[in-house]
């Protein structure tokens, strides 16, 4: 993060060390392994190991598993794959799972001290004794057992003698408190399911609100940074750690979370889309998960700078997806070798051209890198070019190849259109030209000049790839808040995009057959591309669009 050196979160470490607060910083990244990872959670990884590493503190990665309905070791493995692949270490690997013995033993606590409870009440039942923002709520009628029987049947609830749903423990606060969050919250739950940590060890499991801030302060997390959804919860998370003796006390510092226009930021929606066969996995180079921008050939230079770029602080503005392309092209254009692929061919045969000559071409692997090289291209009488480079009957200011127009072949000669040939429904299926052989490439040739340039590639010698072309996959802005409603969830599948994605057949340059999977490239006036990682084989080349080349974004 030192990108980005002024931010209330940094000013509040440097101050916490100056005074002698904390010695040393240390932080954690705590996601639920109940999805993968998204766009947004980089923002949290780019900050919690940033600012760890800016201060020679350490970052923590810490699955909070506290729901074993909704988490899988997939998940976990998943996880530890992305935070790596983006660059970053962690200092060590904790579980929430880790620490259940000593949850359990600060809840005995909390009921020891009278400050929990257990409770018979259903779930409507307490959401609806909770009350609302503008009346208190009431108290449930088992809110006054005393100490033993509370103590008894927690014991019981752990043993397993009631069944989902019959029995909670909920911490005693205020049921009038202005704060939602501190009116008796739920504190466990039992559920009655293997734990992919733990097994079948534990059927009652710690609510998030409650682990969470155990959990920070076994660790000695210092600054504890979420995002500012969790600001109104602080006031319970100080509770905890207060009332549950906690010998460490971490602080929770809250900055705003990162949104992207027209991009879902919800795991829910998320495996939705997944579960429903929307897109082909959770690393669908359409989805917004950073396995989906790894396969879609997005970097983590890329990804760490644009979330640098967005900053730090309490609001929670949506950018411009844009941006991210920005960010993508400049880390590219110097890494990236430049070829040529056709997308939608044209067969073009040079009919003065020798049939059986071959020649090699010399191009510059990439002219804004000259130290990457050179490469050859082989050239031959009959070529394919892109369809949208030719016209029958151009309109004006149309500078690419026509009948009677003479343009440049990158890298090649100059050719002449003259003569279209038609199948029977009237469709342009080849076009002979004519080439110039004083106009070849790098030889100074002054004679005369043409206005276009397009690329080709060598019929004889090119290689058959597969191009995947991709277009926002949601249509219009989602909504930020979660839907509550089966009308609602299907609004949300209405606005995916059924054009989001193009399979397109064409050919590239031979010199491709060697690539590698998650191998990048600048295709000449299409973009960048990546070769995908689940499509390709040896007999099969396919490439994912990254970013076209040109954006209107402007930093």
């Amino acid at each position: 993060m030192e990108q980005n050196s002024s931010n209330f979160i940094r000013s509040i470490i440097k101050e916490d060390l100056e005074t002698g607060k904390h010695n040393n910083i240390i932080t954690r990244f705590p996601p639920e392994p109940n999805g993968y990872l998204h766009i947004g959670h980089a923002k949290s990884i780019v900050i919690n190991f940033g600012l760890a590493d800016d201060f020679n503190g350490k970052t923590n990665l810490r699955f909070d598993d506290t729901n074993p309905l909704k988490e899988d070791q997939e998940y976990v493995d998943s996880i530890k794959e992305d935070v790596k692949w983006l660059g970053y270490d962690w200092d060590d690997l904790r579980y929430a799972s880790d620490y259940f013995e000593e949850m359990y033993n600060r809840a005995v606590l909390l009921i020891k001290k009278g400050k929990a409870y257990v409770d018979d009440l259903t779930a409507d039942e307490i959401r609806e004794y909770r009350g609302t923002l503008t009346e208190p709520g009431k108290e449930s009628p088992f809110r006054n057992r005393t100490i033993e029987e509370n103590l008894d049947l927690f014991d019981r609830m752990r043993n397993g003698e009631f069944g989902n749903g019959e029995k909670v423990l909920r911490a005693k606060i205020d049921m009038s408190s202005p704060n939602i969050n501190l009116r008796d919250p739920v504190i466990y739950r039992i559920a009655h399911a293997t734990h992919h940590n733990t097994g079948d060890k534990w059927c009652i499991y710690p609510m998030y609100s409650f682990a969470h801030p155990l959990e920070d302060a076994i660790e000695g997390v210092t600054h504890s940074l979420c995002t500012t959804e969790f600001e109104d919860q602080r006031p319970l998370y100080d509770w905890v750690v207060r009332e549950c003796e906690m010998e460490s006390v971490p602080q929770q510092i809250e900055f705003g979370r990162l949104n992207i226009q027209h991009t879902v930021m919800s795991k829910r929606k998320l495996k939705q889309l997944v579960d429903e066969k929307f897109v082909d996995g959770w690393d669908d180079p359409r989805m917004p998960t950073i396995s989906g921008l790894r396969r879609r050939g997005f970097t983590p230079e890329a990804i760490r700078e644009f979330v640098k770029e967005t900053g730090v602080s309490k609001g929670s503005g949506s950018v411009d997806p844009a941006m991210l392309d920005h960010f993508v092209r400049e880390d590219l254009k110097l890494k990236a070798p430049r070829t040529m692929g056709i997308l939608r061919p044209l067969k073009v045969v040079i009919t003065n051209y020798p049939e059986d000559k071959v020649e090699m071409l010399d191009a510059e692997i990439n002219p804004e890198n000259p130290e990457m090289g050179t490469r050859q291209i082989p050239f031959s009488r009959e070529i394919y070019i892109e369809q949208e480079d030719f016209m029958e009957n151009p309109p004006k200011k149309y500078f690419r190849l026509f009948p009677g127009n003479e343009v440049r072949l990158k890298h090649a000669y100059f050719i002449k259109c003259e003569d279209v040939i038609k199948d029977e429904n009237g469709n342009v299926v080849e076009i002979h030209c004519t080439y110039d052989p004083e106009t070849k490439s790098g030889t100074g040739f002054t004679g005369r000049k043409v206005k276009g340039t397009i690329h080709w590639v060598d019929a004889k010698h090119a290689l058959p790839a597969e191009f995947r072309i991709y277009e926002p996959l949601i249509l219009d802005e989602p909504k930020t808040e979660e839907f509550e409603d089966e009308a609602a969830e299907k609004t949300f599948l209405d606005q995916v995009n059924p054009n989001s994605l193009q399979v397109i057949q064409g050919y590239v340059e031979p010199n491709m057959k060697d690539v590698k999977t998650q191998d990048k490239f600048q295709f000449f006036r299409h973009g960048y591309f990546n070769v995908d990682p689940k499509h390709t084989t040896p007999e099969k080349l396919v490439f994912n669009l990254i970013v076209s080349l040109k954006s209107s974004f402007k930093l």
